[in-house]
């Protein structure tokens, strides 16, 4: 009866604990650099200048976009901004217009909301300049979509320009959340600092 009493006493002592609770998910830490930026200069040839930022790495990638493609570019021009310490990519691409603004604009806004499968939300925010002929719209993409924003440029004769972000990894909105608001802003001086060459 002893061994009885004490072993029931044991079991209400080790059990009038705090029940265990799941640890939430945890993300790693990102290091974000200070926001700086510098012109785009003309070792690429390209028909725009706007204000790049200084920890990003531009390359150029015309030739592979056409073999891809397997045809001439046309005029067109494909350059990528990459972020090397934050795994994204600004993919942008130039098309010169013939009088096929509004086939262009509705083709992108089809490849924009091609997104809304997996989108919380799509925003789309207008912005005109009107002093430097530059005239466009800013897609925000929420939620676990491949493409985090999207934009595209244009004068409405002559030039077309489009970007879109995209992460290398798998979309995850929580853990990608700093990042993406961070582009953002890059993204966000660089159409406030767009201008056409000619």
């Amino acid at each position: 009866m002893q061994k009885f009493l004490i072993i029931i006493l044991t079991s209400v002592l080790v059990s009038c604990g705090d029940a265990p609770l799941p640890k939430p998910y945890g993300y790693f830490r990102v290091a974000l650099p200070q926001h700086a930026y510098r012109q785009l200069g003309d070792t690429l040839g390209v028909l725009y200048t706007f204000d790049l930022p200084v920890y990003t790495q531009l390359t150029r990638a015309d030739a592979e976009k056409a073999a891809q493609a397997d045809r001439a570019t046309d005029g067109e021009q494909w350059i990528n901004i990459n972020y090397p310490q934050l795994g994204a990519t600004i993919y942008c691409y130039y098309k010169p217009l013939q009088n096929n603004l509004y086939e262009i604009s509705e083709e992108v806004r089809k490849m924009v909301y091609k997104h809304s499968v997996r989108a919380d939300a799509i925003g789309e925010q207008r912005y005109e300049d009107t002093d430097n002929r530059v005239f466009g719209v800013f897609y925000d993409l929420k939620g676990n979509t491949a493409s985090t924003a999207q934009f595209v440029l244009t004068d409405s004769v002559h030039h077309f320009f489009r970007a879109a972000v995209y992460f290398n990894n798998v979309p995850n909105s929580d853990s990608i959340a700093p990042v993406r608001n961070f582009v953002n802003e890059d993204i966000l001086r660089m159409m406030e600092t767009f201008k056409w060459k000619h």
